[in-house]
């Protein structure tokens, strides 16, 4: 057996190893959540996530292990990145809602306009991968029609090819644009959860500012920028100010 084939078959047998192993770590995980043995189950999760594996299963689990300690920073913290990578499971939806009756802070969203609210419904139809893939399908059909229209020998023909040829040019274009707001709105989306029992946020980066608003365990804040230790942030109402970036967790850091 040559060196090339070596490694391959060793890198398979350290996947199906690893995979194994996981399997197990989740099985053992499971038994201990229904012994109510909550943090060896943690234990459990977070080893399989140190072996580099990530899932909404697994983060919801956590989440619910969290949930059952009543720590509310973790729990939320793990139910919003299962959200994150599942955005449509109900089930994590609606254990989110029970961790979030449990902060202190109640915070009204700013209103949107009805133009806002149109416009995240379409751009966020797909994620900026979907519509990436659904703008490369549309370029196919494009190709795929615009040959038909110099292949087909009847008038109707060629006018439905033609037609359809930009139509389709047209969408992918549309998919494009979507593509790009998407993934503009994702990198300047970078939610983060508070962990710290209270956090007093400051007006500016420092010690002597004064100080704006407080805030508690479990609340998201949405990461605006970074100076040093201190992190300017936004909450769901539109207020904004400095805090230690030690008192919060970023979402997206898989």
């Amino acid at each position: 057996m040559n060196l090339k084939k070596l490694i391959v078959v060793l890198g398979l047998f350290s996947f199906s190893l690893g995979f194994s192993q996981n399997e197990s770590l989740f099985d053992q995980a499971t038994e201990h959540y229904n012994k109510g043995e909550y943090s060896k189950a943690i234990e459990n999760y977070k080893q399989i996530l140190e072996n580099g594996e990530h899932s909404a299963q697994l983060y919801f689990n956590l989440g619910n292990c969290y949930y059952k300690q009543n720590a509310i920073g973790p729990s939320i913290y793990y139910y919003e990145k299962a959200l994150l990578l599942d955005p449509t499971d109900s089930e994590i939806i609606n254990n989110l809602g029970y961790a979030q009756n449990m902060r202190l802070d109640a915070i009204e969203e700013m209103p949107k306009t009805e133009i806002s609210q149109i416009y995240n419904t379409v751009v966020n139809l797909f994620s900026f991968d979907q519509w990436a893939y659904l703008a490369v399908t549309l370029i196919f059909l494009f190709v795929l029609a615009y040959l038909a229209y110099f292949f087909l020998r009847y008038a109707n023909q060629k006018r439905i090819a033609f037609v359809t040829s930009i139509f389709s040019l047209a969408l992918a274009v549309v998919c494009v644009l979507m593509a790009y707001l998407q993934f503009q709105g994702f990198k300047n989306d970078n939610p983060a959860i508070v962990f710290s029992k209270e956090v007093q946020v400051s007006s500016e980066p420092n010690y002597n500012s004064e100080n704006v608003f407080t805030l508690h365990e479990g609340t998201k804040v949405n990461v605006m920028d970074h100076l040093d230790d201190w992190s300017k942030i936004r909450i769901a109402d539109g207020q904004t100010g400095w805090l230690l970036t030690d008192n919060i967790k970023l979402l997206k850091d898989f």
